[in-house]
C-alpha cells in the first residue's frame, strides 16, 4: 500500500486562501533576524490566531534548529505543511522569502549601477558602521545563551582560532564541532545539554484552545518508501534546473560556479546567516573575485533592513558577481539570473529538509546525541561570528591590510595609517546605541545611516 506524501485530512476549517493571507502578513513583518521573525510567527499563529499550540510550535522549532539553513523560514515551511500539506509548506516558505528577494534585487540594481554616485556612497558609508556593531551584538547574544560551561567557551575559542589564525575551512569547523558534541553527549551528557534556540521568550496561553496540538496534528507515517520518493523529488527539483543551466551556459561559467557554491552553503549553514557570512565573504572576495572586501558589509546592511532571512545576502553576492562578468548576457540580465540561482540553491534544500524529516520529528525531539551535536555546533558558531566581526572590522576601518606569515599562522594585519576615523566614530556611536541605550537594530541602522550621509555630504561640500 502506498503511503501518502501529504498529511492526513486537516482537522480544522482554515482554508488555504486564509492561511496564504496570513503568511503574506507574516512575510511583510519578518524583520529583525531569526529571533524577530520567529517572534512574529509565534504572536500571530499561537497567540492571535490560535491555529497552533505553544507545545506544537516549540516542537517544530526544536526540529528546525537541528537543520542547516534559516530556521525561521524552515519553521514557516513546517507549519504550512502541518496545516495544508505540501501546498501549504510551499506557499508559506516561498512567501517568507519573496519580499526580501524583491527588496534586495532592487537594492542590488541600485548599488551596481549607481555605487559611484555620492548618494549611494553616503548611504552605505553609515550602514557599514552599524553592521559592525550588529554583528558584535549577535556574538554577545548567542554567547550569553549558549556558553554555559567552560568547555563550550573553549569550543568557541577553538573555532575562532582555527578560522582566524590557521584558515581552517568553515565546513570543517562545523563538522568537527558536531562530532565533538555527538561523542561528548555520550560521555558527559550534562555538558552538552540543549541550550535553547531563538524561540520566543514568553510562552503563549497554554490553556487557550488551539486548532493544531500534539494530539490533533495530522501526520504522515514515516517509511523508507516515502523518504526515498521525497528525497528523489527534492534532489531533482534542486539540481535539475542548475544542471540544465550549466549545460546551456557552460560548466566553467560564473553561473555554474555560483550554483555549486551556494548549494554547498545550503548544506553547511548551521547557526544561521552570521555564522557562514565570513566564509561566504572570504570565498566571494578572495577565491571568485565577485566582491571587493568592504562590499560584503553593504550586502549585510541590505539584508538587515529588509524583510526575510539574513542569508538572503547571498542574492546580492550572486548579483554583483554576474553583473561584473555577464558572459554573453547584459549585466542586468546576468544579475537577475544570478539572483535567482543564489536564491534557488539556498532555499530549495530547506523545503527538502522539512518535507523529508517532518514525519520523524517525534523521534528526533529529545534525542541526546543530536542535542549534543547541536549544542557543540552552536558554541562553535560564537567563535565563527567573532571571526566574522573581526574580519569585517579590519576591512571596514582600514583602507589597507598587510598579509604576514608566522609559521603556520597567517594574518592580515592593519596598516594603521589607513585607519578611517569617521568610520571608527560612527561605529562607536552605533555601539552605544545598541549596547548602552538598547534602541534596537532598525533604529541603530537608521541613526548610523543618517549620520553617515550627513558626514559625507558635509565633507564633500567643504
Amino acid at each position: 500500500m502506498t503511503r501518502p506524501l501529504e498529511p492526513s485530512a486537516p482537522l480544522h476549517d482554515i482554508s488555504l486562501a486564509e492561511a496564504t493571507a496570513v503568511w503574506t502578513r507574516i512575510a511583510a513583518q519578518s524583520f529583525g533576524g531569526p529571533a524577530g521573525q520567529i517572534a512574529v510567527m509565534h504572536r500571530i499563529l499561537v497567540d492571535e490566531k490560535r491555529w497552533i499550540s505553544e507545545e506544537r510550535f516549540l516542537h517544530a522549532l526544536n526540529y528546525c534548529m537541528l537543520l542547516p539553513g534559516p530556521e525561521a523560514q524552515q519553521l514557516a515551511i513546517y507549519t504550512g505543511w502541518l496545516m495544508h500539506g505540501t501546498r501549504g509548506g510551499l506557499i508559506a516558505g516561498s512567501l517568507f522569502v519573496l519580499p526580501g528577494f524583491l527588496a534586495i534585487l532592487l537594492l542590488s540594481v541600485v548599488y551596481a549601477r549607481y555605487q559611484e554616485t555620492m548618494v549611494v556612497q553616503a548611504l552605505f558609508f553609515g550602514l557599514k558602521a552599524a553592521v559592525l556593531m550588529i554583528v558584535l551584538e549577535a556574538v554577545q547574544r548567542i554567547g550569553r545563551r549558549t556558553l554555559k560551561h567552560p568547555l563550550l567557551w573553549g569550543m568557541a575559542g577553538g573555532a575562532f582560532a582555527a578560522l582566524f589564525f590557521f584558515g581552517v575551512p568553515f565546513p570543517l569547523v562545523i563538522l568537527a564541532a558536531g562530532l565533538i558534541g555527538y561523542v561528548g553527549s555520550q560521555v558527559r551528557p550534562g555538558l552538552f545539554a540543549g541550550s535553547g534556540g531563538h524561540g520566543p521568550s514568553a510562552p503563549g496561553d497554554a490553556a487557550a484552545p488551539a486548532l493544531i496540538t500534539a494530539e490533533t496534528a495530522p501526520h504522515v507515517t514515516p517509511s523508507w518508501e516515502r523518504a526515498l520518493r521525497v528525497l528523489g523529488t527534492g534532489l531533482a527539483v534542486w539540481f535539475a534546473p542548475l544542471l540544465l543551466l550549466g549545460a546551456q551556459l557552460g560548466f566553467s561559467s560564473v553561473y555554474w560556479q555560483q550554483a555549486k557554491f551556494f548549494s554547498q552553503m545550503a548544506v553547511v549553514t548551521f547557526g544561521g546567516a552570521y555564522a557562514v557570512l565570513a566564509y561566504i565573504a572570504q570565498q566571494a572576495v578572495e577565491t571568485f573575485g565577485w566582491l571587493q572586501p568592504g562590499e560584503m558589509l553593504n550586502g549585510l546592511g541590505m539584508a538587515e533592513t529588509t524583510p526575510g532571512p539574513l542569508i538572503q545576502v547571498v542574492q546580492y553576492v550572486g548579483f554583483l558577481g554576474a553583473y561584473r562578468a555577464p558572459e554573453g548576457l547584459s549585466p542586468l540580465a546576468a544579475g537577475l539570473l544570478a539572483s535567482v540561482i543564489a536564491t534557488w540553491a539556498t532555499y530549495v534544500p530547506c523545503f527538502l529538509w522539512i518535507f523529508l524529516g517532518a514525519p520523524y520529528i517525534e523521534r528526533l525531539r529529545g534525542n541526546q546525541a543530536l542535542s549534543g551535536a547541536l549544542t557543540a555546533i552552536t558554541a562553535a558558531v560564537v567563535g565563527v561570528i567573532l571571526n566574522l566581526s573581526l574580519w569585517f572590522a579590519l576591512h571596514t576601518l582600514f583602507g589597507h591590510l598587510q598579509e604576514r606569515q608566522f609559521g603556520l599562522v597567517q594574518l592580515d594585519l592593519p596598516v594603521w595609517r589607513t585607519l578611517s576615523l569617521p568610520t571608527l566614530v560612527l561605529s562607536v556611536v552605533a555601539g552605544l546605541a545598541l549596547f548602552r541605550f538598547k534602541i534596537g537594530t532598525l533604529p541603530t541602522l537608521a541613526l548610523s545611516t543618517a549620520l553617515g550621509m550627513g558626514y559625507v555630504f558635509l565633507s564633500r561640500s567643504l
